[in-house]
């Protein structure tokens, strides 16, 4: 069985659908970084998915090539995920998409290395015919956060948030939005074949104690 991080890391991938603390560790992703709205047809975040897919699956399937990355094991390439921000605002205003900061990731196992990476993204950008030199490797350490698992269409994640809101109240934690801690969206399920009723999209946001 290949290794699947939603079932081996049920904590980060699978909350409740009510509000929870988290402490997230260090993490390595394939990440490109773009502005816009994600809903433009064969705008930057759609070239930006073609990307981060083709140097994750190069990398999955590096086992059948030439090149042998050292610890390797078998494995499901992770669900997408992206962090989200808008100059000026505090958390996300969904009504104005195109001014959107974003930086998609696909989570790398803990055996790719930077050089392995840069293979990736070398080989996919030849086999794919692809320029994949956008995408970098990244690595996040979120640290405490609130999480909690939304269901429906990504227009109405406010109401979702406002429960993360309100809990962090209650247990005397609020947001703490930086330059280094986003929110963060993880889809476990895929956009293009699900209907927006069904969608399930864990959020995530970094917190801290209330002073």
């Amino acid at each position: 069985m290949a290794f699947d991080f939603k079932k081996e890391y049920k904590e980060f991938y699978l909350p409740k659908n009510k509000p929870e603390l988290v402490t997230v560790p260090e993490v390595n992703y394939i990440a490109v970084r773009g502005k816009g709205d994600p809903n433009e047809e064969g705008g930057a975040y759609q070239q930006a998915m073609s990307i981060l897919y083709a140097v994750a699956y190069t990398l999955k399937m590096s086992y059948k090539s030439e090149y042998k990355i050292e610890g390797f094991f078998e494995y499901v390439v992770p669900p997408l995920e992206g962090f989200w921000w808008q100059d000026y605002v505090a958390g996300v205003d969904y009504s104005d998409k195109s001014t959107f900061n974003w930086i998609s990731v696909i989570r790398l196992p803990g055996f790719i290395t930077k050089k392995d990476f840069d293979w990736a993204v070398n080989t996919a950008s030849k086999k794919k015919k692809l320029d994949c030199s956008l995408a970098e490797y990244l690595t996040v350490e979120e640290g405490l956060c609130v999480q909690i698992m939304h269901f429906g269409p990504f227009d109405d994640e406010p109401e979702t948030v406002a429960l993360m809101d309100a809990y962090l109240a209650e247990q005397g934690y609020e947001n703490d939005f930086t330059d280094n801690r986003r929110h963060h969206e993880i889809y476990m399920s895929d956009a293009r074949k699900v209907v927006p009723e069904k969608l399930k999209t864990v959020i995530r946001h970094p917190i801290k104690k209330l002073a």
